[in-house]
């Protein structure tokens, strides 16, 4: 018997379906949404265009995604770098359609019973934008399905910063500095995933190779998919491709695969008696 297709997913997405384990899903898809501007230039229309374009990237994928039961999808939205180097009319632009987004999305999202949420520097965004990002978390918090992470005027060093601060404040109001412990799951606990499960794969669109300063603790053993796409061009087909292309993959954690624990293995000698 055919495995049950989830609903929603078209021909495409339907035969690359078919061929996935669905036992071996990854739990978080984290995605470097790049390569708008360049999407725009190429049709010679200015750099907003393709921000607006996107838009339906990310419809689609977030879609997918949840059809097909992905637990988390975070998505690299606007970085602090974004929000300090670009024009201030672009900048303005990105505020508008994010907002614009929420407003339009969150019928959707409940629809698909997907829970938004952020990470980054919320506070320094406009005081309207953050509104409406509150509004739009609190609309879909009763979801129990996919969370849908927005990183906007997010830095990986930042988050760093911002947790070893939370770590100190939290030792100073707990006995003072000397009760301060650091290690590996102290420091998750303090960073804006904790919520989350580590990414098991990144995907990067536009054929960049680098990571960006997104999720720089988080994505230490990720799977990475990069694909030649644009943003504003991928779809949840592209998605399932990349899917595809990690269940190709062994993950060791730095350990060996089955065929090198077999040839490493120390030779055992019969001893007779």
């Amino acid at each position: 018997m055919q495995d049950k297709v989830p609903t929603g997913l078209d021909r495409k997405e339907t035969e690359v379906y078919r061929h996935l384990d669905k036992s071996r899903l990854p739990r978080h898809i984290a995605i470097i949404m790049d390569g708008n501007g360049r999407w725009a230039k190429r049709r010679h229309m200015p750099r907003v265009a393709g921000h607006r374009a996107g838009v339906t990237a990310v419809r689609s994928t977030v879609e997918t995604a949840a059809r097909i039961g992905v637990g988390a999808l975070t998505l690299y939205a606007f970085s602090e770098e974004n929000w300090k180097k670009r024009p201030k009319s672009e900048v303005d632009f990105l505020m508008r359609l994010l907002s614009r987004y929420l407003k339009a999305e969150v019928t959707t999202l409940n629809k698909n019973n997907i829970r938004l949420e952020y990470i980054g520097r919320q506070f320094e965004l406009p005081d309207d934008v953050q509104e409406r990002m509150e509004w739009a978390r609190e609309s879909t918090s009763h979801n129990s399905g996919m969370t849908l992470t927005l990183a906007l005027n997010y830095s990986a060093r930042s988050e760093l910063v911002d947790a070893f601060r939370s770590m100190v404040n939290a030792a100073s109001q707990n006995g003072g500095m000397e009760h301060l412990r650091i290690d590996e799951d102290t420091v998750a606990r303090h960073l804006y995933t904790r919520h989350l499960p580590d990414p098991d794969l990144v995907v990067r669109t536009s054929g960049e190779m680098r990571l960006s300063n997104f999720l720089l603790w988080q994505l230490a053993y990720a799977e990475i998919y990069v694909t030649p796409t644009l943003w504003p061009d991928f779809r949840g087909l592209h998605l399932l491709e990349g899917i595809a292309e990690y269940q190709k993959r062994e993950r060791r954690y730095g350990g060996l695969n089955h065929w090198e624990a077999k040839t490493d293995a120390p030779a055992r000698i019969k001893i007779e008696k």
